[in-house]
């Protein structure tokens, strides 16, 4: 790298992940299973991850808090207002691609 301190590089992830969460909130057309079944990884995932980095700070979130930071409102509203029935060959690829901790 060109010599960018931790504390740089903490502020630099942090606002990829930022920008990752915005545009995956104004791209509420874009699924969760379409997600993973394209790049493994889905909104979900993210709010989990974002949780257990929290707990292994010692700080103890839910998971309808994780999801919120990530959805950016409670999870079942969410749901509510973009979630659409997976297709069948939606569910099939799910099947085939599904990563293991799913």
């Amino acid at each position: 790298m060109t010599g960018i301190t931790e504390d740089q590089q903490r502020d630099f992830e942090a606002a990829a992940f930022r920008r990752l969460l915005r545009h995956l909130r104004e791209r509420s057309d874009v699924q969760n299973i379409d997600l993973m079944n394209l790049a493994g990884f889905c909104r979900n995932c993210l709010s989990n991850w974002y949780r257990e980095a929290a707990e292994a700070e010692g700080v103890a979130l839910t998971k309808d808090e994780s999801r919120e930071i990530v959805y950016g409102m409670p999870y079942a509203e969410w749901q509510k207002l973009y979630q659409t029935e997976a297709s069948q060959a939606q569910k099939a690829a799910f099947e085939v691609n599904r990563p293991k901790d799913h």
